[in-house]
């Protein structure tokens, strides 16, 4: 605006200029013509139109001039104002960005609190919930903590956990055919009908199976260990009896100390199952898969001991994907049911020892058996392979049958016996076989097995305890060749029932020799299963036992020893209660019916394949098991 406002007066004042310039022209000649005319004329003083005009004009620049310095003084004013109003502007801009600045200040602080508001609302209502849920777990944590103290799980002793393990049991046995024995069968004397036990029943309760025991276990870092103890009431000392008190005493089954590493080595020593004996995972303690019998004999076919060895076993993998095991077990060993006969008096040599009954001051019992002198422990190794539904074993037994015997020099004179040197000699028969065994777990209803061992010398490890030693006619040790398995099928409709059932087998094979020392007693035959051994009087109905405690079969009457032995069994297990908190209670029946064979010899046209006892027995039992 104010650059218009001069360009205006610029303008007015060249407009005034240039009619200012021609009047002065004007002027300028009317003088001249003046000047000359008062030269010329008397010298008038009159004011003409033109000075007039002049005069006008002139006061009309002035008064243009004097509007012209007002509106400069004006302009003036006005920058001067605007210069003010500028400077007001800038000063209020800057009033104005402070204040906005402020503002935003404000905003943002106020933003910041209600932010700050807003978390300690969160807050708030976190530690509501910290504190509801705090609560709980402190709840929670009493009734555990109670549950700790008043019914602890397992019990601390320093940095060692100790569990217990027990079951209180009341169990009976009726058995068609008497073997007089307790709950566990002996299957290797199974009556014949020659047998005055052959044709009476027997009946008997017991709780002497219960078990009582405990596992210890801490952690030394690089080391677990692990220690196990379990015992029941199934031994007997010398003043045992069933009269009055029942006062049989309590006896080691396992009592076995453990290390294991990280990188699956372990070590075991102590009295534990064989190496032989089936396991449920890897080669590892406590997974034994026994069968579900009552009989503490377990049944026939079934591979087992219970003896001190020291094991060692080392696992590859794990089970998700095909876990094997190696393991290596050193075990005591021994020579059982050793038997050796022949159907010539006298030809069975005597000049030979391999054991001895035991001494009470070197705490072996001297009333119960004889005990071998071993030149080395039975070394066993088995592999393993694992997974989920699916168990495999394979494993051999080396084993080392050592007697002393005196050489015979030649037959007694009156044909009954041997004569034979002053000094004896030592021989070592080296014995021994192959295991193995299949689990697979088709459905979570159903368990199948089979398990099989042969070889020579085996026949400790079955059930039915078959001999697994006869004699030379020299006297020196013969292993018997020895087979038996176990096939199981257990099943499991409910989860309170267990149905099962278990057919076994076990086979002692013939192992006979000829004497061929020059004499009467040339051409006799020595060992297990003679063929000229007289069997005409097994089928025989007994006479007059000749004492009131009755008797057994005469060697005159049935003298072959076992062949084969099998059994079926079959049984149920109802669990009535099963709670982790207080234990289960469970029922259980088993029918067993064991059929025991003998070599066939001579006098009995009957039976060509050899006589043979029947025994049907049933089992029932009550079992508590603490949790």
């Amino acid at each position: 605006m104010k650059k218009q406002f001069t360009v205006a007066i610029a303008a007015m004042l060249v407009c005034g200029t240039l009619s200012l310039h021609a009047q002065s022209k004007t002027t300028k000649s009317s003088k001249a013509t003046t000047k000359r005319e008062k030269t010329t004329k008397v010298k008038t003083i009159v004011e003409t139109a033109d000075h007039k005009a002049i005069r006008e004009l002139q006061e009309k620049m002035a008064a243009q001039q004097a509007q012209i310095d007002a509106l400069t003084q004006q302009n003036t004013a006005k920058d001067a104002a605007l210069a003010a109003a500028q400077s007001t502007a800038a000063t209020a801009s800057t009033q104005a960005a402070t204040a906005t600045a402020e503002a935003q200040s404000a905003t943002a602080a106020s933003q910041s609190q209600a932010e700050a508001v807003t978390g300690l609302k969160s807050a708030v209502t976190d530690l509501q919930t910290a504190n509801v849920s705090l609560a709980t777990t402190i709840s929670t944590t009493k009734i555990d903590l109670n549950d700790s103290i008043n019914s602890p799980a397992v019990i601390h002793y320093k940095g060692i956990t100790i569990t217990p393990v027990a079951f209180f049991a009341f169990e009976n046995v009726w058995r068609e055919r008497s073997v007089n024995s307790d709950i566990n069968t002996p299957f290797n004397t199974i009556p014949l009908p020659s047998a005055n036990q052959g044709h009476v029943s027997e009946l008997n309760f017991s709780g002497r199976q219960s078990r009582l025991g405990a596992l210890f276990a801490g952690d030394a870092g690089r080391f677990k260990l692990s220690g196990y103890f379990e015992g029941d009431f199934l031994g007997s000392g010398t003043t045992s009896n069933g009269n009055q008190s029942n006062s049989y005493v309590l006896r080691q089954r396992q009592f076995w100390g453990q290390a294991a590493m990280s990188s699956g080595f372990t070590l075991t020593g102590g009295q534990m199952w064989s190496l032989v004996t089936e396991t449920g995972a890897s080669t590892n303690n406590r997974t034994e898969k026994l069968p579900n019998s009552i009989d503490a004999q377990y049944t026939v076919g079934f591979s087992w001991a219970r003896q001190a060895a020291l094991r060692m076993q080392q696992k590859f993998g794990d089970v998700k994907t095909g876990m094997f095991t190696l393991a290596m077990s050193l075990e005591n060993a021994q020579i059982t049911n050793f038997t050796a006969t022949s159907a010539t008096a006298g030809a069975v040599p005597t000049n030979f020892f391999f054991s001895g009954a035991g001494q009470n001051g070197g705490l072996y019992n001297a009333f119960n058996g004889t005990y071998a002198n071993n030149v080395a422990p039975d070394v066993i190794v088995k592999g393993t392979f694992d997974l989920p539904k699916a168990h495999f074993e394979l494993g051999g037994v080396a084993r080392f049958m050592r007697d002393y015997y005196y050489p015979i020099t030649g037959i007694n004179a009156g044909g009954n016996g041997y004569t034979t040197q002053s000094a004896y000699v030592s021989d070592t028969k080296k014995a021994g076989g192959v295991f193995g065994s299949i689990r697979v777990s088709p459905s979570k209803l159903v368990d199948l097995a089979v398990a099989a061992m042969a070889g020579d010398g085996t026949g400790r490890y079955g059930s039915s305890q078959l001999a697994d030693a006869t004699i030379h006619p020299d006297g020196t040790l013969e292993p018997i060749r020895n087979y038996h398995g176990l096939f199981s099928i257990e099943t499991h409709p409910t989860p309170k029932l267990d149905v099962y059932g278990y057919y076994g087998g076990e086979y002692a094979q013939r192992t006979v020799y000829a004497v061929t020392t020059p004499g009467a007693l040339a051409g006799s035959f020595v060992g297990y299963g003679a063929r000229n051994l007289n069997d005409g009087g097994c089928y025989n109905l007994p006479t007059n036992p000749g004492s009131a405690s009755g008797g057994s079969p005469s060697a005159s009457g049935c003298a072959s020893p076992t062949r084969y032995i099998q059994e079926g069994l079959l049984g149920f297990t109802y669990r009535v209660a099963n709670s982790p908190k207080y234990g289960r209670i469970q029922y259980q029946v088993n029918y067993q019916y064991v059929q025991r064979n003998l070599w066939s010899g001579v006098g009995s046209s009957t039976t060509p394949n050899g006589p043979r006892g029947l025994d049907n027995m049933i089992f029932t039992g009550m079992r508590y098991y603490i949790p």
